[in-house]
């Protein structure tokens, strides 16, 4: 199952969170907080129901004037 996930930092720490899920979990680096969302998706996932289809996420950035 693949995943889209936004991962952000926080003064010290980063924050990795599942798009459709928004399961969350953090750690010192990019890679540390991603390991750490894959054990926490495994855990949200263990027992319950994993949708079959999921629907297509579409990414971007956008500029806003502020």
């Amino acid at each position: 199952m693949l995943c889209t996930v936004a991962v952000t930092k926080e003064d010290d720490i980063y924050i990795a969170k599942d798009i459709s899920t928004s399961v969350a979990s953090q750690g010192t680096t990019p890679e540390n907080a991603l390991s750490n969302l894959k054990e926490a998706m495994e855990l949200y996932y263990d027992g319950n129901d994993v949708p079959t289809e999921t629907m297509p996420i579409y990414t971007t950035m956008l500029e806003v004037s502020v």
